[in-house]
């Protein structure tokens, strides 16, 4: 689940020790790598090897990452061992350290940092053309179907999903006084025990797991209650853009075609290829829940889908991001109280460039 990362007043603080902590990070790497795929070497790549930050475990949130590395993608693009740093993480003090040349990231973090504190990133694309966020809670307990819903509960926030969350409030002039922000990890026990009201979570990931428990649930989407911005973004700093565009479009590219055999591939090979990389996560120490459930995962896989493959992923390619959903966004941030500009938060150009040069990368559905 991605970086379950206040408003130019409220959040000030966050976004500040999030920057002045990318002084500590630097050069200090986190987490496992995935094995450099099969077929090229270091020797032979152009590119070399880079480092790219996962906004969550390694479970189906990064299949296409997978089919990258298994079907020799990242090779054929010129890299030699493509590093992938399981979160959860923003990557937004690791992209400005240096300590990661990519980040998989989201519009919120990213957004909060450029208004904030001025960061040099931008969003060169979107792996979620739809907000994953919810606020998660059981249909017999907290009952949270409207934002309004919210006053007066006591719901449960990861500390990375702090901006985030707040984002929510304020998109809908709710003051945080008004309910009780209750401090949890990723595991939703608390909100199965009545700890918590709600629980925020990925429309993709916990509201599945709950549900597959036995409790009917209900969920209040991000993406409907004034936030529909782009999530799972691929983020870099200005300065990288700069300097190494070539990089950039052959790291996308491979991208793509790893995305694309999620949709292509079957979903048992799918979900197989993800518990291997999944348990070589987790016997390399990251952070991981247990065994994986293959049908959760198939579960996973089919929601994401759902917000991967759009009208206009199917009309532009995936990754793309629209002059409209790119507005979608911005107001997302604005109503949240971060004003910046397209410019300042997007470049799609190598995007754009791509499936300019390589049209058959845009039939990506069987």
């Amino acid at each position: 689940m991605a970086t379950h990362s206040t408003l130019p007043r409220r959040v000030g603080a966050i976004a500040a020790a999030v920057l002045a902590s990318a002084l500590v990070l630097a050069g200090c790497a986190s987490g496992g790598s995935a094995p450099a795929a099969s077929g090229g070497s270091a020797e032979a790549a152009s590119f070399g090897d880079i480092s790219v930050q996962y906004s969550w475990i390694k479970n189906e949130e990064f299949a296409g990452e997978f089919y990258a590395y298994e079907n020799g993608y990242y090779d054929e693009a010129g890299f030699g061992e493509v590093t992938g740093i399981a979160g959860p993480d923003t990557g937004v003090a690791k992209l400005l350290s240096g300590t990661v040349q990519f980040a998989l990231s989201d519009a919120a973090s990213v957004g909060a940092a450029i208004a904030e504190q001025d960061a040099p990133l931008k969003i060169v694309g979107a792996t979620f053309q739809k907000n994953p966020f919810t606020i998660l809670s059981l249909a017999d307990g907290g009952d949270i179907a409207t934002p309004e819903d919210l006053i007066g509960k006591k719901i449960g926030v990861q500390d990375s999903n702090a901006s985030v969350f707040a984002a929510l409030l304020a998109a809908n002039d709710i003051d945080p006084s008004e309910l009780e922000i209750v401090p949890v990890d990723f595991d939703p026990t608390p909100l199965i025990n009545g700890e918590v009201d709600g629980f925020m979570a990925y429309l993709t990931n916990e509201a599945i797991t709950v549900e597959m428990a036995g409790y009917p649930v209900t969920n209040l989407a991000y993406a409907e209650n004034g936030l529909p911005y782009v999530a799972e973004t691929f983020t870099v700093t200005d300065q990288y853009l700069a300097e190494n565009r070539d990089l950039i479009k052959a790291f996308l590219t491979a991208e793509i075609k790893g995305w694309t055999d999620t949709f292509t591939e079957s979903i048992d090979d799918t979900v197989a290829l993800v518990t291997k990389y999944y348990n070589e996560s987790a016997a390399a120490g990251d952070l991981t829940f247990g065994e994986l459930d293959p049908a959760k995962v198939a579960a996973g896989i089919e929601a994401q889908a759902l917000l991967i493959s759009t009208e206009e992923t199917e009309a532009n390619g995936l990754f793309t991001i629209s002059d409209e959903l790119k507005e979608q966004t911005l107001a997302s941030l604005a109503a949240s109280g971060w004003e910046i500009t397209a410019d300042e938060l997007f470049d799609t150009s190598i995007i754009d460039e791509i499936y300019a040069e390589n049209p058959d990368l845009m039939d990506y559905l069987p």
